[in-house]
């Protein structure tokens, strides 16, 4: 079975297996989702949820968020971490967008502070129902240890795993590989002695043996 084939029969499988709508980010409004996007990073999305209720609060949209005050943003935002750099992003990406609409494409996109390709494609995925492969540790994890990829950069694995997968089924496989590295693929322990995927893995059998030894 070549690579092609086997992606086609991981995709099924995850497809299946898997909730038909996952949404990790509460906030559905496109500039709110965008922010919550950008506070995600480093820190994880239960976090992140929490915070932006109370950001949200008090700067409901882009116009009042891009005349908020640095030192304000920062001490409702600190849980997440890096919480400068990520206040400066955000206010600044406020400013940036508070006489237009939020772009829909990866190059406008990219354009804004604080935004990088995984944040275009949760964007482009989630809110413009478009075509996107988002690469974060849980995606990356999950592509490696099924041999689709061997690379750890995340434009190369984005490029990869792109030709392997018709457009059409980029971002549903990007949510349902993200979703099965969170729940079963974890990155000390994964279950694959309960694996759906392990008859595909190649790296099941290197798991298995170290816990046993262990």
């Amino acid at each position: 079975m070549d690579k092609k084939q086997r992606m086609q029969e991981i995709y099924t499988i995850l497809d299946t297996l898997l909730p038909k709508d996952i949404q990790f980010l509460d906030q559905r409004d496109p500039f709110r989702f965008l922010i919550s996007v950008i506070l995600s990073a480093q820190t994880t999305d239960r976090i992140v949820n929490v915070v932006v209720k109370d950001l949200f609060a008090k700067y409901p949209d882009k116009q009042a968020l891009s005349d908020a005050a640095l030192e304000d943003v920062e001490a409702i935002i600190y849980p997440t971490g890096y919480y400068r750099n990520k206040a400066k992003n955000i206010v600044a990406c406020a400013k940036a967008l508070r006489d237009r609409e939020l772009p829909d494409t990866m190059e406008e996109l990219v354009k804004l502070p604080g935004v990088g390709r995984k944040t275009a494609s949760c964007v482009l995925g989630d809110i413009y129902k478009k075509s996107a492969i988002i690469v974060d540790t849980h995606f990356s994890r999950v592509v490696n240890r099924l041999n689709l990829v061997d690379t750890k950069d995340p434009e190369k694995v984005e490029r990869e795993v792109a030709s392997l997968l018709e457009e059409s089924k980029h971002y549903r496989f990007s949510m349902t590989a993200n979703l099965f590295g969170r729940t079963v693929c974890h990155a000390r322990k994964p279950e694959c002695e309960n694996c759906p995927l392990s008859s595909l893995c190649p790296s099941r059998d290197a798991f298995l043996k170290t816990r046993s030894k262990g």
